[in-house]
C-alpha cells in the first residue's frame, strides 16, 4: 500500500505540472479533473493505510503549530517587501 501511495503522489505531482504548463483551456481542465482524481485517491489510498495503523501519525501540540505559522508568516511578509 505504501508504494501505491507513493505512486499517486507520484501522479499528482506530473498532472500539478501538466496543469500549470497547459497551453489551452481544455487541456488544462483535463489535467485539472485529473489531478483532483488522483488526489481523492490519495486520500482513500491514505485513509485505508491509517485505519489499519500503516499510515501512523503524531499529534502534535498546538504551540508548535503557531510557531510555525508565525516563522512562515513572517518570512512571507518579509520577501514581498
Amino acid at each position: 500500500m505504501e508504494n501505491i501511495l507513493l505512486l499517486e503522489k507520484g501522479v499528482c505531482d506530473l498532472y500539478m505540472h501538466g496543469t500549470i504548463e497547459s497551453s489551452t483551456q481544455n487541456v488544462q481542465q483535463t489535467f485539472k479533473t485529473a489531478l483532483n482524481d488522483s488526489l481523492n485517491m490519495q486520500d482513500i489510498i491514505y485513509d485505508k493505510m491509517a485505519a489499519k495503523g500503516w499510515y501512523p501519525t503524531e499529534q502534535v501540540e498546538q504551540t508548535k503549530i503557531n510557531n510555525v505559522k508565525q516563522k512562515f508568516s513572517s518570512s512571507s511578509q518579509s520577501s514581498m517587501q
